[in-house]
């Protein structure tokens, strides 16, 4: 067990035998040592049970307020934060602000409310999650926070097996096995537990769960669009904002998709750095 400090949960390190080392590969990054930030007890709870799942993070302090946050920052020097947005005292943003850009850990920030996500994505932010967040999406925000961690410790970041990332699919088609390379891949829908994968005018099913599918997948080339679809960046053409947060995507084949308002502000910042990057 851990200890309170402070009114911050500290967690020893003889708590990691918790964890199940094998389950995976880390790399030449090692672990990313996380805090989790929220002035609510059951959402911190929340986020705390989902990264129990992760055995490449270990989460070392948690807090419930912006100024004892800031002070576990610079005192820890975590990889990765998980932080509320709005919280007494100083609101998650304030958080970043006030520390200087190369002392900044990787953060995901969530909130109930969407208008602070130009401010969030100005900070560099991994990811920006709006309450209640569903499972699948924080799998994405984990995935890009992996990719941006392999990024900053230099390890290879390109997509293929040793970043971690699926370098092409094996697929049934008719009588035959397909090998299908994600380059190829244009779009991606749910079809219950499988995917439909649509990549040159073909449909290929694959036995795997969508949300399972974009943990596989580099978050640098592709973006969850929908609970039911998944979009490779470099395939979209046109994206017209709706009235109700929601926006249409248009295809460069021409494929009309929907994009949810849950997934639109970490979808536009993705096509950003895709621009600025290329």
């Amino acid at each position: 067990m851990g200890a309170y400090d402070g009114g911050a949960y500290i967690r020893g390190a003889y708590d990691r035998g918790a964890y199940d080392w094998g389950a995976y590969d880390r790399g030449a990054c090692g672990m990313m040592r996380a805090l989790v930030v929220d002035d609510e007890p059951l959402a911190r709870a929340g986020v705390l049970a989902r990264l129990r799942q992760c055995p490449d993070i270990d989460v070392v302090a948690e807090y419930g307020d912006g100024p004892a946050a800031l002070a576990g920052i610079r005192d820890a020097r975590p990889d990765l934060v998980f932080l509320d947005v709005e919280m007494p005292g100083l609101n998650g943003l304030g958080v970043l602000a006030a520390l200087p850009a190369a002392e900044r850990p990787l953060a995901v920030l969530l909130t109930a409310h969407e208008q602070f996500a130009v401010q969030a994505f100005a900070l560099d932010v991994v990811d920006y999650l709006l309450k209640p967040v569903e499972d699948e999406r924080f799998a994405d925000a984990v995935a890009r926070a992996r990719q941006a961690w392999r990024f900053r410790c230099g390890a290879p970041e390109a997509p293929g097996p040793q970043a971690g990332y699926l370098s092409r699919f094996t697929v049934r088609y008719g009588s035959r096995l397909v090998f299908v390379d994600v380059e190829e891949v244009e779009w991606i829908d749910a079809a219950g537990d499988y995917a439909t994968l649509h990549a040159g005018g073909r449909e290929y099913l694959v036995r795997m769960a969508l949300h399972r599918l974009v943990e596989s997948l580099d978050p640098a080339a592709f973006a969850r669009v929908h609970r039911s679809a998944i979009v490779r960046l470099d395939r979209v053409a046109e994206l017209r904002t709706l009235g109700n947060r929601d926006a249409m995507l248009r295809l460069r084949d021409g494929t009309p998709l929907r994009a949810s308002r849950t997934y639109i502000d970490a979808l536009l910042a993705a096509l950003e750095r895709q621009r600025t990057a290329g």
